[in-house]
């Protein structure tokens, strides 16, 4: 039996403009915006729609992302549109929970305007950095870095692209050694931290308090952890991973290749760009991924997914 996949982006994909259409068309997308607002004392509709200097800042993108692929979310589900199983990368991990049911939207954007805040403060600034490397396998980048301090593979992403993590003269001395054994190329990313390293322990445990005052729901369907990329069906699990995952490796790749066996044929990625899309052709090439970003994704993919019998 074929299955559907929500997945969500994580930090990076952000966008001045994103939303607005669902905003203007949709009096769902909109209440999700207005509400976060409200429950954050932000001005969501400035920091997602207008160009401004804030929407970069992790303290700052994560709510604003959330916010944002939830609506589009929101929208598609409206149209009838369920899923078999949900996986986010990251930060996107926040918005497959609630869509599995086990959080709401309130308290998702809650959750992540506190965890921007204390990754944004876990390190100061400088003290971290996170590079992609390129052309290089997981087993081979472990083996190589596994002799440097301080450095940590963060993101699995997809075959050829892994993201390491750690403390900044750590991350260059590892892009040194990972290149002389065959790396075809490592790349410094623009990030305020390094996260999903154990830099973040701290971090992660501040957010144990946070997240202890949510109520999590039963899940309806199950979600794609990164921490072990395993499915979870047990609301009880949630805190735990979510702590664990700020400081842990994001297993991307390891999650949809789980979803895959499990008989995923058709992924549909919500929220701003394709990244997701893009890993998931260098993982297979057997699957459909669709998107929705903008407000005529949403009757696209809704008629693609009746050809696809998913609807």
């Amino acid at each position: 039996m074929s299955k559907l996949a929500f997945i969500f982006p994580g930090q990076g994909v952000q966008k001045a403009g994103m939303g607005k259409d669902f905003y203007e068309n949709s009096e769902v997308a909109r209440a999700i915006y207005d509400s976060a607002s409200d429950v954050l004392n932000l001005d969501m509709k400035a920091l997602c729609f207008e160009e401004n200097d804030k929407l970069d800042l992790t303290e700052y993108t994560q709510a604003a992302l959330v916010t944002t692929c939830l609506a589009m979310a929101r929208v598609l589900e409206g149209k009838g549109v369920k899923p078999d199983v949900t996986a986010g990368l990251s930060l996107g991990e926040y918005c497959a929970i609630a869509m599995s049911g086990g959080m709401c939207d309130k308290d998702a954007v809650l959750a992540v305007r506190k965890r921007g805040i204390l990754m944004q403060e876990a390190v100061p600034a400088g003290v971290g950095a996170m590079a992609a490397v390129l052309g290089m396998t997981g087993e081979k980048i472990e083996s190589v870095i596994e002799e440097i301090p301080d450095v940590f593979v963060a993101n699995y992403n997809c075959p050829g692209q892994i993201v390491i993590t750690g403390k900044a003269e750590a991350v260059q001395e590892a892009n040194e050694k990972l290149k002389e054994h065959g790396a075809k190329r490592t790349v410094l990313l623009t990030v305020s931290g390094p996260f999903h390293s154990p830099l973040l322990n701290e971090a992660g445990e501040k957010l144990g308090e946070v997240l202890e005052k949510i109520s999590f729901g039963e899940l309806k369907v199950p979600y794609v952890t990164n921490v072990t990329a395993q499915y979870i069906s047990e609301k009880e699990k949630i805190k735990e991973l979510l702590m664990k995952q700020v400081s842990s490796s994001v297993r991307w790749q390891q999650s949809v290749e789980k979803m895959i066996a499990d008989e995923v044929d058709t992924f549909v990625e919500i929220g701003p760009g394709k990244t997701l899309a893009g890993f998931i052709r260098k993982i297979s090439r057997d699957v459909k991924v669709l998107h929705v970003s903008a407000w005529e994704d949403v009757e696209k993919t809704v008629e693609e997914l009746k050809v696809c019998g998913k609807k």
